[in-house]
């Protein structure tokens, strides 16, 4: 990445903002995209599980996908870091430990965990500031309900 690039995408961080729906999905999203492609199976998983959340019972399909199409906007022109990074500043505190629990069991549903989910998970925890020990007990957790 060039100075001019830095620059400018800086400047793009600091003018997209989240709401606390987008920077919930945003965490999820980055954990299925850290290996450079979303698959079908994928997509529904986190549209399914999403959708069952208290916090997107306003969230018809038009707007989940408005929102999607956001995200993966900020993805292709800022990267999955930025997104995480964005999503930190609108993601209420109470919810943080709930995104990366998400992001963990989405990362894990189809039973392997590759070194790029592996980093972005370690990534979202960092960000988002998540006890060390709590994130140990929640991939615990996940690891269990994801092995059958």
């Amino acid at each position: 990445m060039g100075l001019f690039d830095k620059v400018l995408g800086m400047k793009e961080v600091e003018k997209t903002k989240l709401n606390k729906e987008e920077a919930f999905a945003a965490v999820a999203l980055a954990a299925v995209a850290a290996d450079g492609n979303i698959s079908e199976e994928e997509g529904r998983g986190i549209i399914t599980g999403l959708a069952r959340m208290k916090l997107f019972e306003n969230y018809n399909p038009n707007k989940m996908g408005s929102m999607f199409n956001k995200l993966i906007g900020i993805i292709k022109n800022q990267g999955i870091e930025a997104l995480v990074t964005l999503s930190k500043e609108n993601l209420p505190q109470e919810l943080r430990e709930t995104a990366f629990a998400v992001a963990t069991d989405l990362a894990l549903a189809d039973g392997t965990i590759d070194k790029s989910e592996k980093d972005i998970l370690t990534k979202i925890q960092q960000i988002l500031g998540v006890p060390e020990e709590t994130a140990i007990e929640i991939i615990e957790v996940m690891l269990i309900k994801n092995k059958g």
